[in-house]
């Protein structure tokens, strides 16, 4: 399983550290087999820790130069990172990234041997319309990526589960799982207000590999809870 906790635009760098600090202190007593990624703010990008894969939540597909208000990949080998998040939602659809943009980060990165967790998700609207729309539409958000490549994550991601509370049902994760397992051999991911109460079950579905997680995620009590409700201490 990989548990992946994405901060969006939460956290400082001194709270970033701590929470590393802490959260790695209680997997190494745990030693759980499990593959832990944090996605923090870019302000407070640092090392990755024993147990812990720090990884960017964007970068622009440069090395460096005139892009105001960007990253590179000077920066983020400054801290001897090689994990991005590309095609959140928020990216397409709140910052306007579009697939031919999406799609050359991604070659980018793949060129520099990145492990990159691609987010792929659809609208309610489009959920409503059944299960052939949505695997259209998924489908679509994969125009000019590699399935084959070798460090490719997953993350599936319904746009009408996030920060909602509304988890989508395990049938309609099954089979979007499902679906996206008959192209892509890699990891697949679920994300989409994952939860303490509801982790166990989503991750007993058939394909899902891990899951990317916000909200549950800020507090290092709340995340490490996930991985005890999957495989509980040994007294």
């Amino acid at each position: 399983m990989i548990f992946a906790a994405n901060f969006k635009m939460h956290h400082t760098r001194a709270s970033t550290t701590e929470y590393l600090d802490q959260l790695d202190k209680l997997l190494a007593e745990a030693e759980y087999p499990f593959k832990t990624i944090v996605f923090p703010p870019a302000t407070a990008l640092q090392p990755s820790r024993e147990w812990i894969t720090v990884g960017a939540q964007n970068a622009y597909p440069e090395e460096r130069g005139a892009f105001t208000g960007e990253i590179g990949l000077d920066q983020l080998k400054e801290f001897g990172l090689d994990t991005v998040l590309i095609g959140h939602s928020e990216r397409r659809n709140i910052l306007g990234e579009e697939q031919e943009f999406l799609a050359k980060k991604f070659a980018f990165y793949a060129g520099h041997g990145f492990q990159i967790v691609y987010c792929v998700g659809e609208p309610l609207e489009v959920r409503e319309a059944g299960d052939e729309a949505v695997a259209e539409y998924l489908w679509e958000q994969f125009d000019g990526i590699d399935l084959d490549y070798e460090r490719l994550v997953v993350a599936y991601e319904p746009i009408w589960a996030i920060g909602t509370g509304r988890a989508a049902k395990v049938e309609e994760i099954a089979a979007t799982h499902a679906e996206l397992r008959r192209r892509i051999a890699r990891p697949i991911l679920y994300g989409g207000s994952v939860k303490p109460t509801n982790i166990k079950e989503i991750a007993s579905v058939k394909d899902v590999d891990g899951v990317l997680v916000g909200g549950a995620s800020l507090e290092v009590e709340s995340f490490f809870s996930l991985m005890v409700a999957i495989a509980p201490p040994q007294v």
